[in-house]
């Protein structure tokens, strides 16, 4: 995609990345390098979505040589099958520091360009109900797409058969899924979302660049799953791409990643009995 002249209208989406990233306060702060931003960006990979991203294509590599995908299982949230008031610790401190990249980058951010980039983001408390009935909206349209994207890899043979909860029945199972479900929204549309499509913007890459980049790699740690769910994650990063390039608000966007996975944790034994999943 070719940069559009300035002040041409073909000139909006990018200009409004540039508006995105451009400190309106605060104290004057000196801009970091390209080659900086480039190392910046390449470390919270690594921390991060990056890391997951590499382990998930291992998962796949080894399922491949091992025989069909559809003969592989791909298990989450697993126990630590030991005692249950052990796991429970072993999943807490596991959610907390799964976190630590959300904290990370909205630090690095915090210091460059600064100008409260939560706001900027649109993770505030200003549109509770409009963000809101867009996440529902878009965990209706995503989670339909997630189901026959599923159904379609497990009849081609290109997907495994995916578990989604491996947590013993406890009292304190359900709260952890959600905790893990509302995790994965933070961690996923914060990092991979705002912060990469910020810092990318920064680094005047065009905007269908920066999508095309970010729902790939939204889409390679869930190769590990099989090629169905590699497709269907790059699509959804799409879909979610140009929604934040719109509009510049990420909460409903955490919305819909959170109810999608909490109904695919919480509801996974009901629908697996309805409709013959994990087989």
């Amino acid at each position: 995609m070719s940069t559009p002249p300035p002040h041409s209208n073909a000139g909006h989406d990018q200009s409004a990345y540039s508006q995105a990233v451009s400190p309106q306060d605060g104290p004057s702060r000196a801009v970091p390098s390209r080659a900086v931003l480039g190392w910046e960006i390449a470390i919270v990979l690594a921390l991060s979505l990056g890391k997951s991203g590499v382990y998930a294509l291992i998962d796949l590599l080894d399922t491949i040589t091992r025989g069909p995908i559809s003969s592989g299982t791909a298990a989450l949230n697993t126990s630590t099958g030991t005692r249950p008031w052990i796991d429970l610790l072993y999943q807490l401190a596991g959610i907390f520091f799964e976190l630590a990249p959300v904290a990370l980058v909205i630090y690095l951010v915090s210091r460059w360009p600064g100008n409260k980039p939560l706001r900027r983001w649109g993770i505030d408390g200003r549109r509770w109900g409009t963000d809101a009935a867009v996440g529902v909206g878009f965990f209706v349209l995503i989670g339909v797409g997630t189901l026959g994207v599923y159904a379609a890899g497990r009849a081609l043979g290109i997907t495994t058969a995916i578990t989604t909860s491996g947590l013993p029945d406890a009292w304190w199972s359900v709260p952890v899924l959600l905790l893990a479900a509302l995790k994965n929204g933070l961690l996923e549309e914060i990092v991979v979302l705002a912060y990469l499509h910020e810092r990318l913007a920064t680094l005047k890459w065009s905007p269908a660049a920066i999508i095309v980049f970010c729902a790939v790699v939204r889409g390679s740690y869930h190769l590990y799953q099989g090629i169905g769910p590699f497709i269907g994650n790059v699509a959804m990063g799409v879909i979610f791409g140009i929604y934040y390039l719109r509009k510049r608000r990420i909460m409903p966007l955490i919305w819909a990643h959170f109810l999608l996975d909490a109904v695919a944790f919480v509801g996974y034994p009901l629908l697996a009995a309805w409709f013959g999943y994990g087989s």
